[in-house]
């Protein structure tokens, strides 16, 4: 039989490649946990610190009480998760946090149908997550991050340095005065372990955010000034803006951009997250960016 200190420590990981999961697995395994990451990849090694496992085929998940594993964070688009369902239960999954995204709320009444379609996946795979939790005796947490940066990995704070980088400038739609709370990927993951073992953290779900409010066009200038560069910003009316995609959307980097990204400059994305403080202790930093963020 195994030993039960053993099972209670054990916990699963799916996106540990991610870059939320590449802050969060140091974490586990400093504070003595067990960790399994599961990955489609099959060149991760196993180490003393993390035992990395390729994912079995859909369907293929034999119950194994040797290996039971009670704790699983997934770090990996929340849309994927239901296709694991069958893995968690064969793993005998007690409690499951889970990453969401403020997007849910954000981009449901965006002018992008793809944004739309976006908001609407999130929504529909919190509701498959809780239910399925709820119906088989599993505990569950949902965490919704505002923007997140970080590690260089992020599509939102590197893709602004790396325009930066390559154009010397940067395009602003109107004031851009819409109000942001960026969150650094090891807030995030603090959150998460966090969520691991509070009690009233139990099938609630938490909007996570930054610790400093900024306008759009301030965090801007902040990534022209953590680049050693002069800040040169250019406000264009949104149909110039709409013309510049034509061209920009044809190099593969810029391809996901549309006229809505401009449009949401103006918007406030910001969220409270004083519940989080509550039960998770969530203390996030101001919006700082270092060296290793910054990964051109």
């Amino acid at each position: 039989m195994p030993d039960n200190m053993a099972i209670k420590n054990r916990i699963g990981i799916l996106g540990a490649s991610s870059m939320v999961g590449l802050c969060l697995l140091p974490l586990l395994t400093k504070t003595g946990w067990q960790v399994t990451a599961f990955t489609r990849q099959t060149n991760k090694r196993t180490t003393d610190l993390v035992a990395w496992q390729q994912l079995p085929l859909a369907g293929n998940y034999p119950e194994d009480n040797e290996q039971v594993t009670p704790y699983w964070i997934c770090t990996a688009p929340i849309w994927v998760l239901p296709d694991y369902f069958d893995l968690l239960k064969a793993q005998g999954v007690r409690r499951l946090v889970v990453l969401s995204s403020t997007s849910r709320f954000t981009k449901d009444t965006s002018t992008d149908q793809q944004e739309q379609a976006i908001a609407l996946r999130l929504a529909d795979a919190e509701m498959r997550i809780q239910n399925w939790a709820e119906n088989h005796g599993v505990e569950w947490v949902i965490l919704r991050p505002t923007l997140i940066y970080g590690l260089g990995l992020d599509k939102n704070i590197t893709e602004i340095a790396r325009f930066i980088d390559r154009f010397g400038c940067f395009p602003l739609f109107g004031k851009a005065n819409g109000l942001r709370q960026p969150i650094h990927t090891r807030d995030v993951a603090d959150a998460c372990q966090a969520a691991l073992l509070s009690a009233v953290a139990a099938n609630r779900a938490y909007n996570i955010s930054g610790n400093e409010t900024l306008t759009y066009r301030e965090m801007v200038v902040r990534v022209f000034t953590a680049l050693g560069r002069r800040p040169c910003l250019m406000t264009v009316p949104l149909w110039a803006f709409r013309l510049a995609l034509t061209v920009l959307r044809r190099l593969p980097r810029y391809r996901q951009w549309s006229p809505a990204m401009a449009e949401r400059m103006n918007s406030d994305l910001v969220f409270e997250h004083g519940a989080a403080t509550r039960d998770l202790d969530f203390s996030p930093g101001p919006f700082v960016l270092e060296k290793e963020d910054l990964r051109l």
